[in-house]
């Protein structure tokens, strides 16, 4: 996997700006990672982790690691846990695109929203650890930690509709009915933009976090390529959204589990708790929030199709994933009845 990075050029470059480098630089790519290839560097005793640009012709705005290396500096003196960002590059001449690099976190990544390894009380605990920390994201003072400018002004959903629309044209390969019938209806179904900003993660899911190696607790919120300011009811959605997928073809969802038995919340107890801590009341028009969540990452999923095809995708679970199209924007088209 080393071979993907040029160890001569990086080396060099890390002597001059990450503290500390020893040399003698190996590197492992991570699995899965499809949209911004990932590797686990190891210099002696110490080890980073390295986010790169994928080769290749790109969509435009995506893989703006400079963004994630932005967002990651902000908020490591907050209540928001993030991996130590060290260092960015933006000389392509270095490794062949632009890259970061950031802090290895020893911890534990959970794969499966059933959490089958962990006693029934860690189980609880690591769901309202989830909750606890997306409040706090959502609650930050946005001036204070320097993100004031991370995102543009005006409608959050509208300019996603409009944005992921866009990026679904730009990669379309198949002319869908259902993605169809959400293109149409989302616009018109936006409840009235209530004027809230906050910092969204846009892919905030059990996967995209390092929990301690013992503890029920986060240490490391990971994949912040997806973030912007934006409505923070597109995070809550996103997670349940993920938690609506059935158990099957290699899909670890938590549609037909018995989560009361599991100490996991039903989506209701969940999102009051959210609100709680927010300090907001209920939620209306849920059903558009749902919508539009399947909507984004079945545009998304689209353009991991579209770079399966043309050979650019970089892990080799591209092309299972773009088979979820159909079965996203089906899902997706539901919320619309």
């Amino acid at each position: 996997m080393a071979q993907e990075l040029d160890l001569t050029h990086l080396s060099g470059w890390m002597r001059d700006h990450v503290p500390s480098f020893a040399g003698n630089l190996t590197a492992e790519k991570f699995a899965g990672g499809q949209s911004n290839p990932t590797f686990k560097l190891t210099s002696g005793d110490r080890h980073y982790v390295l986010r790169r640009k994928p080769m290749g012709t790109l969509l435009a705005s995506a893989h703006a690691v400079d963004r994630e290396f932005k967002v990651l500096s902000a908020l490591e003196p907050t209540r928001v846990p993030v991996p130590r960002a060290i260092a960015l590059c933006d000389d392509d001449a270095v490794i062949g695109s632009m890259f970061y690099i950031m802090e290895h976190l020893e911890g534990r990544i959970f794969w499966d929203p059933a959490l089958p390894e962990v006693s029934d009380h860690h189980r609880a605990a690591i769901y309202d650890q989830m909750n606890q920390v997306m409040a706090d994201m959502h609650m930050l003072n946005l001036e204070e930690v320097g993100l004031s400018d991370y995102g543009k002004p005006g409608n959050y959903f509208e300019r996603q509709i409009g944005r992921w629309t866009k990026q679904y044209r730009a990669a379309e390969t198949d002319s869908i009915a259902e993605m169809e019938k959400l293109i149409e209806w989302l616009p018109n179904n936006m409840p009235e933009d209530d004027g809230r900003v906050a910092l969204v993660h846009g892919d905030y899911r059990l996967d995209n976090m390092i929990f301690h190696p013992t503890e029920p607790r986060i240490i490391g919120i990971l994949d912040w390529e997806l973030s912007t300011l934006g409505h923070p009811l597109a995070d809550l959605a996103y997670q349940l959204m993920a938690w609506q997928f059935p158990r099957e073809s290699g899909i670890n969802g938590l549609a037909g589990l018995n989560r009361s038995e599991l100490s996991i919340p039903d989506d209701d107890s969940y999102i009051d708790l959210y609100c709680e801590r927010t300090g907001q009341p209920g939620i209306k028009d849920w059903h558009f929030y749902m919508a539009f969540c399947f909507f984004r990452l079945a545009s998304i999923t689209q353009g991991i199709r579209k770079r399966a095809q043309i050979g650019t995708a970089s892990s080799p679970e591209a092309a299972a994933k773009a088979a979820m199209v159909e079965p996203l924007s089906a899902m997706g088209a539901a919320y619309t009845d």
